[in-house]
């Protein structure tokens, strides 16, 4: 049996790593940390969400204390924004072009711990709703998306696994 606050713990350490990168003096684009921010805050909603029993549900607010389909869809277009401004070859890219980018991908390993942690939650019936899996699923590839966003301009990186 998953406990209820293993996913919670992840989520906190995803919540600070974004913190961290967000207060970086490296961060110089306003909109990313604007995006990391939000990011922030609406894990935290998540947060509220998972803390809450299933049979405690109804106490929840959209948007205050429970994930919503529109959070997801914010997610899948701030997504589509960054990665529209990267050209990703279609294999494995190693990450850590910089400090922000490396960050920005521990950030993603652990959000993507909570959400195994989550499903975990719902295969138990530990959840009143699957939104939150879906917000978080999101939320990681944000994070790869914000990353590769953030990487420099080096070639080596793109060519990942390539070893012919």
């Amino acid at each position: 049996m998953v406990e209820r606050y293993n996913p919670l713990e992840d989520e906190d350490d995803g919540e600070s790593l974004l913190a961290y990168q967000r207060k970086r003096r490296g961060v110089t684009q306003e909109e990313m940390a604007a995006a990391i921010l939000r990011l922030q805050d609406d894990i935290f909603i998540a947060g509220a969400e998972l803390a809450t029993a299933p049979e405690a549900a109804d106490r929840l607010q959209d948007g205050v204390s429970r994930t919503t389909e529109g959070m997801v869809a914010e997610l899948e277009r701030l997504i589509d924004r960054y990665m529209a401004a990267v050209e990703l070859p279609p294999k494995f890219v190693i990450p850590g072009g910089n400090r922000l980018s490396a960050q920005l991908d521990v950030a993603r390993t652990v959000i993507r711990r909570a959400e195994r942690r989550i499903s975990e939650l719902a295969e138990e019936g530990q959840l009143a709703s699957e939104t939150v899996i879906h917000f978080v699923n999101r939320a990681s590839d944000l994070a790869f998306a914000m990353a590769r966003y953030a990487d420099v301009e080096d070639p080596a990186l793109f060519e990942g696994r390539d070893r012919s």
